[in-house]
């Protein structure tokens, strides 16, 4: 193996260029993973847009990705699993293990938590990257590289349904058809929801939402009068108006789980206080990696029937632009090799 590899460089917002740099090597407790597949996040987006999401902002080139997967190519001082030659699906995040949060599970609350492709953490659209391995999740040989790449959103899904304590019977909002809302979607009838509605202002969304299973799809712009009510909303939009149409369709002590990101957002006090609504809060996620490719190797969840284009290291930008150049998009991914 050489010594140099190809990574995909974001410069400034809306350039990016192919750099050489070194392959990273193991250190103790860490594997190096040869990237085979990397599916392109809406915050990778938001970063060659606009250089920033929130408070996480571009001072410095930034490799993005964090949809991982690929195979275990050499192992640190002490690994023993997983083993070189192991596919794998990368949680792209590394924390301290020493702080109150990481102390109480929480891990992914950790202050000092590095995560791929948020600044000044670099991510995987590359061939190599190096992960704790206890972060490098083996995943059996039914799934594609391209469904292990996206271990990562469905974890995000299920991290989601699991705050909203989703279970058979639950009658469930999706706000939002973009991929997490249809992974949101899936995850919601894997656990026995009722009922799932799906809203999405357009319609090629709408009429995919129905392709992975939607018992009903709305349109936000007709009001939603005839909506809910609802014992669980899973907000993915970040974006105001949705927010409202979710919270109106709750039904008395329903929980409202917030998904989405980017935006500061009111909330109508008087229907959380009035119903007892109750309000969650969600950031990325912790301890359900093992779950989520469970769920789906178990076929319940359909993650490659979602990839709609790939792409290699030279064409990354492409990926990134593939939603807005393509309406029928919903998830590209790049493939390093």
């Amino acid at each position: 193996m050489s010594d140099q590899q190809r990574v995909a460089v974001l410069q400034e917002p809306e350039r990016m260029t192919v750099e050489t740099r070194p392959v990273p090597t193991p250190g103790p407790g860490e594997v190096q993973v040869e990237v085979r597949a990397v599916s392109v996040c809406g915050s990778d987006v938001h970063y060659y847009d606009h250089g920033r999401i929130g408070g996480f902002v571009m001072h410095a080139p930034l490799v993005l990705g964090h949809e991982t997967s690929g195979v275990v190519s050499a192992v640190g001082e002490g690994v023993e699993e997983p083993a070189v030659g192991t596919r794998v699906a990368v949680e792209p995040q590394r924390n301290c293990g020493r702080c109150e949060q990481c102390a109480r599970g929480r891990y992914h609350l950790c202050p000092w938590i590095a995560f791929f492709a948020t600044p000044p953490i670099d991510g995987s659209f590359a061939q190599y990257v190096v992960v704790p391995a206890g972060r490098a999740h083996p995943v059996p040989d039914t799934l594609s590289d391209d469904a292990a790449a996206m271990i990562e959103p469905l974890a995000v899904a299920v991290h989601a349904a699991g705050k909203a304590d989703i279970g058979p019977g639950t009658r469930v909002f999706v706000s939002g058809g973009g991929p997490v809302g249809l992974l949101c979607l899936q995850v919601a009838k894997a656990r026995g929801a009722a009922r799932v509605t799906v809203s999405d202002p357009v319609v090629r969304r709408r009429e995919k939402a129905q392709e992975f299973g939607a018992d009903a799809v709305v349109d936000p712009a007709d009001g939603g009068t005839d909506l809910g009510p609802f014992d669980v909303v899973l907000e993915c939009t970040g974006v105001q108006a949705a927010v409202d149409l979710a919270i109106a369709a709750t039904a008395p002590a329903a929980t409202v789980v917030l998904v989405g990101t980017g935006a500061q957002l009111t909330l109508p006090l008087d229907v959380v206080q009035s119903r007892e609504l109750v309000l969650k809060g969600t950031f990325r996620y912790a301890h359900v990696y093992p779950a989520a490719i469970t769920l789906a190797a178990s076929g319940a969840v359909r993650l490659d029937a979602m990839v709609t284009s790939h792409h290699d290291l030279d064409g990354a930008e492409d990926a990134l632009l593939a939603a807005r150049r393509d309406p029928e998009s919903i998830k590209a991914v790049v493939r390093p090799g």
